[in-house]
């Protein structure tokens, strides 16, 4: 049974796949809003520029503040935890509570039981928990989203979809790997995402592309940069030509090795995740191992929620799905690495996910040779 609850939890939660560390806090409060009401933050194990959940959720609520007029010193502010346990992330929502921002938004699974306890203590405020549902703890993981509470999250699987394309039309033959951080629904929703798209474009288009079982890697933390780089090493020393990573620190390590590997002159390209993470593989000027990303709207979702609240639509007691069809999950909109008649390709197969035509499956497919 508890092996059971596991698998539910998981299937229920979901992870942030990046991340990094900090310790100040965000803006301070004022009392005399201008906004109606004011919009906190509590980090999750990363900082806000960490080019993944943190820095897409405060960047999102930056964006509602600019578009509704707000003053963004005043109006917003984030806090950083000084752990990652239940207690700590309580006293920190409690700090937002006391200083008046009573809307707050929490990015990660990690805050399921946070939230699950605060929605209750704090009945006034309003909770958006991005990619997690609230529940009681580690025996009990029964979705419970009161009416103050949003639950958000993605479908990673097509975002993955769409990176297996491009990946597929960019190299046209040859082998391509896949590194996740811990093997939970959002990781493993990539992975199948990613393997189904390769296979669309080895069937519609004519690319020779396979994943082999030995280069579908879960390294089970999204901490160890060492590890991503060493499996990365290995990956492109047997012949793998691009490498997704959905991991986190692992895949800042794999994205190391591919730029030390780019600088040397061969070739190793990784497919990003969550953010567009071009930058993140840029070595000698403005060249970058990123061929592309799989991106989900951490910033939308985040900004929807707060616009919907000002207008007095907050969906309460709900659970969202962002994907293909609301615009929720995609490539990013400005792809270097790729010409304009691969991403002409892209914006066709993302026209037919989001009309239905193409259907993404997120469980696991019998697609690795």
């Amino acid at each position: 049974m508890k092996k059971a609850g596991l698998v539910l939890s998981m299937a229920l939660a979901a992870g942030t796949i990046l991340g990094a560390c900090g310790k100040d806090s965000g803006n301070k409060s004022d009392s005399n809003s201008k906004a109606g009401f004011k919009v906190g933050m509590v980090t999750d194990s990363g900082t806000i520029d960490d080019k993944s959940f943190n820095q897409g959720t405060w960047e999102g609520i930056q964006a509602a503040a600019k578009e509704l007029k707000w003053d963004a010193n005043t109006d917003t502010k984030y806090l950083k935890p000084s752990g990652e346990s239940e207690a700590e992330y309580l006293s920190e929502i409690g700090n937002l509570n006391d200083a008046d921002y009573k809307f707050i938004v929490t990015p990660g699974f990690k805050f399921e039981t946070a939230i699950y306890k605060a929605q209750d203590k704090y009945p006034n405020d309003k909770f958006v928990i991005i990619d997690g549902a609230p529940h009681k703890d580690d025996k009990d993981f029964t979705p419970n989203v009161k009416k103050n509470t949003v639950s958000i999250f993605y479908a990673e699987q097509e975002a993955g979809y769409l990176a297996g394309v491009a990946t597929a039309l960019k190299l046209k033959t040859g082998d391509v790997g896949f590194i996740g951080g811990m093997e939970i629904p959002p990781v493993q929703k990539y992975n199948w995402g990613f393997q189904q798209g390769v296979k669309y474009a080895n069937d519609n288009y004519g690319t020779k592309i396979s994943i082999k079982k030995e280069n579908v890697i879960y390294q089970g933390t999204f901490k160890d940069v060492a590890a991503g780089q060493q499996i990365a090493a290995s990956m492109y020393d047997h012949g793998v030509r691009a490498i997704f990573c959905a991991a986190g620190g692992v895949g800042v390590g794999a994205i190391n090795e591919s730029k030390a590997r780019a600088k040397a002159g061969k070739e190793a390209w990784i497919i990003g995740v969550d953010v567009d993470q071009y930058d993140e593989g840029k070595y000698d000027g403005n060249k970058s191992t990123i061929l592309t990303s799989a991106t989900k709207g951490v910033a939308k979702s985040a900004a929807d929620m707060i616009k919907d609240e000002k207008d007095g639509k907050f969906p309460g007691g709900q659970t969202l799905i962002y994907d293909a069809k609301n615009d929720g999950v995609g490539l990013p909109k400005e792809n270097p690495n790729l010409d304009s008649d691969i991403t002409s390709k892209i914006d066709d197969v993302f026209n037919k996910i989001k009309s239905g035509e193409i259907k993404v499956s997120n469980v696991r497919g019998n697609l690795i040779k």
